[in-house]
């Protein structure tokens, strides 16, 4: 159960940072890592293949230096996704905190 929770924060995760900017594997994964998600590219690159296919991601090839790199930017879908799971984190979150503060 926890692995298809944290999954689903993944994606959003994800989703986040497209919609801040363009972003590329490596950079997610060291993102992703700095808040304990230990995910490497055989795990990463068809979760970003899957939020594209589902249109929830869009991507460009560019060139980074000598590399080329494909770059994910967050689509008009994945914005509505992103703000609908925005509410319903902001939410269950709020009931959590809520429950565990309140005297038993």
């Amino acid at each position: 159960m926890l692995r298809d929770f944290f999954l689903g924060m993944v994606k959003i995760h994800i989703l986040y940072h497209a919609h801040q900017k363009p972003v590329f594997g490596v950079e997610l994964m060291e993102e992703l890592g700095r808040h304990g998600y230990q995910i490497g590219p055989g795990s990463l690159y068809p979760i970003l293949h899957k939020l594209e296919d589902e249109g929830y991601l869009t991507s460009q090839r560019r060139q980074a230096g000598k590399r080329l790199r494909r770059y994910y930017r967050i689509t008009l879908s994945g914005e509505q996704i992103l703000a609908e799971a925005r509410s319903k984190v902001r939410e269950l979150v709020h009931e959590i905190i809520e429950e565990n503060s309140k005297p038993t």
